[in-house]
């Protein structure tokens, strides 16, 4: 599917889940107030759609779980990334940790510099 095709909204989502630096994380609510419109599950639907092509792993749920079904390759990219996580529980299912959203959670600043700058807190 080429950029033309793409849905207003869904191309303004992927341009800032593109943005995120690596290592870091934005919630669907994040982004789309960031947006300035839409929501969470709007935000959820544009990328499950369409975000195959962009860092689809840096847009998460707000309690940190990562994204069911894509949890071995979304794991894979947070220790690549150094993305921070928090161990699970022995009675987490499958024992597949979290994100740190604390630590990880990444508030759009310097979204002019783009990826791998601005790792504020």
């Amino acid at each position: 599917m080429s950029v033309q095709e793409l849905p207003e909204y869904a191309e303004r989502v992927l341009e800032v889940a593109e943005l995120i630096p690596p290592g870091r994380v934005m919630t669907y609510g994040d982004v789309a107030e960031w947006l300035g419109e839409g929501g969470p599950r709007q935000v959820g639907r544009a990328m499950a759609l369409y975000g195959g092509a962009v860092p689809w792993w840096r847009v998460v749920r707000a309690d940190g779980t990562l994204l069911p079904g894509h949890e071995l390759r979304a794991l894979g990219h947070y220790r690549d990334e150094g993305t921070p996580l928090r161990e699970a529980g022995r009675a987490a299912e499958g024992h597949v940790p979290k994100l740190d959203m604390r630590r990880a959670r990444w508030d759009g600043a310097d979204p002019a510099a783009g990826p791998g700058a601005g790792t504020h807190t």
